[in-house]
């Protein structure tokens, strides 16, 4: 090859790789979507404008299942997810005899009230909470079971047909179902057991309906598990398998559906070992929610996916940095973690005789740690940046623009913590004009325990 050609192939190569590694730095994964935690047990709810998604939750040092409560986080583009924290706990059930064994829900709305079904496992029953809104607070309003069956009522599903008509579905290795009562509380009639469970069924049922088509998605083969589906003319069957919507892997392992159609596209909800697997070679019981895209054929039924891709679903709208954005709302994190206080501040309670506030706010922020907010419009651009931050040993904020060594948009300079405990807001000045939508990155600099972080706003 000629000096020239060689040149030309060497200049071409270094062009691709340096295009490869600028993608490569802006296509951070989102498989998980939840990285503060461990979540398992998906059951994503669409109200209004918002995905609601609860999780069972196991616990950072959980060896087997080691689950107490449940968790929410929201999303109105189905990248970036809030964290809520524990929207519910054992600890709501009087009648239950156990700290751990808070397994899969399901929230689903109602005149205006939503309704939480909460298994317990052990033969123990299915209770139900209420509340007036999603995020809570929700309390038990029987004091006992709703169902008590038999040792496998776990993982119920509820369905509000096109009638009104309500049914509860659970069960392993078995589907049972029942017909609730319009106040969602109560049923009417017999315990079924559905004559023809579907093939490879295993538990956890998911069910929903589609151009007057029902449709039932499921753990499915064992073992391992993927997501597996049958399909009805009936809400009560006979059901017919008609595949995988995840198929069955050593990735997949265990699993749990969740199905919801938002904003125009149907998105498949499970859950996987992925953020085990990049922290540990050894096996906890500590799993992770992923999401795609799920798509339907002409004839109804569902296109197969191998597994969750790694870059999840594409974003639906923009996030507006123009209001308080909890520092909580995030598409991928590293190092942090989330934590709730309750604080001598705000309203006066005068049932507790305190000034009270309640806040959850990012926690466990050291050098090298960082969040991800996607698809933040700067429209014409940006003079100034807020920060509310509670100081330990103080450090830097720096936000940056499309990766973490992208753009430096803003450096907030947070001091010691001599007043540690204390909350308080920083603003300062945008060095680079920016405009348009772009992925920011909030990186953590200092030496150790820096500050708690608990929202942001852009000027």
């Amino acid at each position: 090859m000629k000096p020239k050609n060689i040149y030309i192939a060497l200049t071409f190569l270094m062009t691709l790789l340096v295009f490869e590694s600028a993608h490569a730095q802006k296509s951070i994964p989102q498989r998980p979507i939840i990285q503060t935690s461990y979540t398992a047990d998906p059951a994503p709810m669409v109200y209004k404008d918002t995905v609601f998604l609860y999780t069972s939750h196991d616990e950072d040092d959980a060896m087997g299942f080691k689950m107490k409560d449940w968790l929410l986080y929201s999303s109105t583009d189905m990248v970036n997810w809030t964290d809520h924290g524990a929207v519910a706990s054992l600890d709501d059930f009087d009648w239950v005899p156990y700290d751990n064994g808070a397994w899969a829900v399901q929230c689903i709305e109602r005149n205006g009230k939503f309704y939480l079904y909460c298994p317990m496992p052990g033969g123990v029953g299915i209770g139900v909470l209420v509340a007036d809104s999603p995020y809570g607070p929700f309390k038990d309003p029987l004091g006992k079971p709703l169902v008590k069956n038999s040792n496998h009522d776990i993982d119920p599903t509820i369905l509000i047909d096109d009638d009104g008509q309500a049914y509860m579905y659970w069960g392993n290795p078995k589907v049972y179902y029942v017909k609730l009562n319009e106040d969602m509380i109560s049923y009417s009639g017999e315990i079924n057991v559905e004559p023809t469970t579907p093939q490879n069924y295993q538990e956890g049922p998911w069910v929903w309906k589609r151009n007057d088509k029902y449709y039932m998605s499921y753990a499915s083969t064992c073992c391992p598990e993927g997501i597996g589906y049958a399909m009805s003319d009936s809400p009560t069957g006979p059901w017919e398998y008609k595949g995988m919507i995840v198929e069955s892997s050593e990735k997949t392992r265990g699993n749990h559906p969740g199905i919801i159609e938002f904003k125009g596209k149907s998105y498949v909800f499970g859950h996987s070992y992925d953020l085990l697997k990049q922290r540990t070679p050894k096996f906890y019981e500590r799993r992770s929610v992923d999401l795609d895209v799920m798509k339907y054929n002409s004839d109804g039924t569902i296109k197969s996916l191998d597994y969750f891709s790694v870059a999840g679903p594409e974003q639906v709208g923009t996030l507006n940095p123009f209001q308080r954005v909890e520092a909580e709302t995030m598409a991928w994190s590293e190092g942090v973690k989330t934590r709730f206080e309750t604080e001598w501040e705000g309203d006066f309670d005068w049932d507790r005789g305190k000034k009270i506030a309640d806040r959850w706010f990012l926690s466990d922020i050291h050098n090298g740690d960082y969040i991800q907010v996607k698809g933040v419009d700067l429209a014409d651009g940006v003079k100034s940046v807020e920060v509310s931050v509670s100081p330990i040993n103080g450090g830097t904020i720096e936000i940056l623009a499309d990766s973490k060594e992208g753009t430096l948009l803003a450096s907030v300079e947070i001091n010691d913590g001599r007043q540690e405990g204390l909350w308080k807001t920083i603003t300062a000045p945008v060095s680079t004009p920016l405009t348009g939508i772009h992925d920011l990155y909030f990186v953590f600099k200092g030496e150790k325990d820096l500050f708690y972080f608990d929202w942001w706003k852009l000027n």
